[in-house]
């Protein structure tokens, strides 16, 4: 349950973000957000959710903390 909270999180703020980087862009700030997403929040965000996808390929457990019995 942990890292389904954690993952759905993660994915609520990248579509936060998302939305910030469409505002910016329909105001034709377009220096602002390619600094947005090269240095700013998005990239923050994306990273954030790569560490969460990266630590899960290497911890073996499922969502439930034990190890998965595959297809019985």
């Amino acid at each position: 349950m942990k890292y389904t909270r954690q993952v759905q999180g993660a994915l609520d703020n990248m579509d936060v973000s998302l939305n910030r980087l469409y505002q910016l862009v329909k105001r034709g700030e377009q220096q602002a957000a390619l600094n947005f997403m090269q240095e700013g929040e998005l990239k923050e965000r994306f990273e954030e959710l790569q560490s969460i996808i990266k630590i899960s390929s290497t911890n073996p457990l499922g969502a439930s903390g034990t190890i998965p019995a595959g297809n019985l």
